[in-house]
C-alpha cells in the first residue's frame, strides 16, 4: 500500500482519533470538493445516501458534485456518537439553501466502515430535511472550514 492510499489516522481508532477523523471528514464536505472529498474513500466504496446507492470512488464524486450543485451554501457540523475498532458513528446537521432561497436544516445519522488504510469503505447515511427561515440558520460562518471556536451541534442544542 503507497502512501497516497492511507489516509491517517487509521484504525484501530481511539477517542482521540475517532474524534479527529469526524472533524477531518467535516472539514473535507465543508470544502465542497468533490474530488478531494471523494479520494478519502476507497475506490470500491460503497454508499446508501437517502435513497441513492454509490459504488465507487467515481460515483463518489459524481454524487457530491450534484449535492453541492443543489445544496447552496452548504455548511456542514459532525459530532461522533461512537466508535469501535474501525467502525465510526456520527450525526451530524447542515444547512443549505435551493436555487429558489428556501433555507433547510438537515439533520443525520451516519454509519462509516474503514479500511486498514484508513480510506472509508462503507458510509450508510439517514437524512431529514427542515424547513427553516433565514433568520433561523445558526452556521453563518463564511463558507469552508467550520471554525475552531464555533459551537458544535451539542453546544448549539442540537
Amino acid at each position: 500500500m503507497s502512501m497516497s492510499e492511507v489516509r491517517q489516522p487509521v484504525p484501530p481508532f481511539t477517542l482521540e482519533t475517532a474524534i479527529l477523523k469526524v472533524r477531518l471528514a467535516e472539514d473535507g464536505w465543508n470544502s465542497r470538493d468533490a474530488v478531494k472529498v471523494a479520494l478519502a474513500y476507497t475506490p470500491d466504496t460503497q454508499w446508501r445516501n437517502r435513497a441513492e446507492f454509490v459504488n465507487s470512488r467515481a460515483e463518489a464524486e459524481a454524487f457530491l458534485s450534484r449535492k453541492w450543485n443543489k445544496e447552496l451554501e452548504y455548511r456542514l457540523i459532525k459530532e461522533l456518537w461512537a466508535f469501535t475498532e474501525n467502525r465510526i458513528a456520527v450525526r451530524y446537521a447542515y444547512e443549505w439553501h435551493d436555487d429558489s432561497g428556501n433555507w433547510f436544516r438537515s439533520y443525520g445519522n451516519e454509519n462509516w466502515e474503514f479500511a486498514e488504510s484508513g480510506l472509508m469503505a462503507h458510509r450508510f447515511a439517514c437524512i431529514n430535511d427542515l424547513p427553516i427561515t433565514e433568520a433561523e440558520r445558526k452556521f453563518r460562518w463564511p463558507l469552508g472550514r467550520r471554525p475552531d471556536d464555533h459551537p458544535g451541534l451539542s453546544e448549539l442544542g442540537l
